[in-house]
């Protein structure tokens, strides 16, 4: 076995480690990682490397807008409870 086969993991370990952590950043990683594999240039490992990429990206970005979710649903609860004076003032 002779033939020269780039050596993707090692990079992948340090991609992984440097993954954004913010939604936007995270998302916009992915879009340009889509359109690259897309394209059709990449090699087999760098497409299996970038898919590996992508599912993490699309992991941060979930649990972001879960957190999000999360967010929403407790300013909700709060905001959509009925005034305490509301009942008082009608009549």
């Amino acid at each position: 076995m002779n033939d020269t086969t780039p050596a993707p993991l090692e990079g992948a370990e340090d991609t992984q480690a440097a993954l954004p952590q913010d939604f936007e950043t995270a998302l916009a990683q992915l879009e340009a990682l889509v359109a690259q594999m897309e394209n059709g240039s990449l090699p087999l490992d760098q497409s299996l490397a970038a898919y590996e990429k992508g599912v993490e990206l699309t992991r941060i970005c979930q649990r972001r807008l879960d957190q999000a979710e999360q967010q929403v649903k407790v300013l909700q609860e709060n905001l959509l409870q009925p005034f305490a004076g509301a009942a008082g003032d009608e009549g």
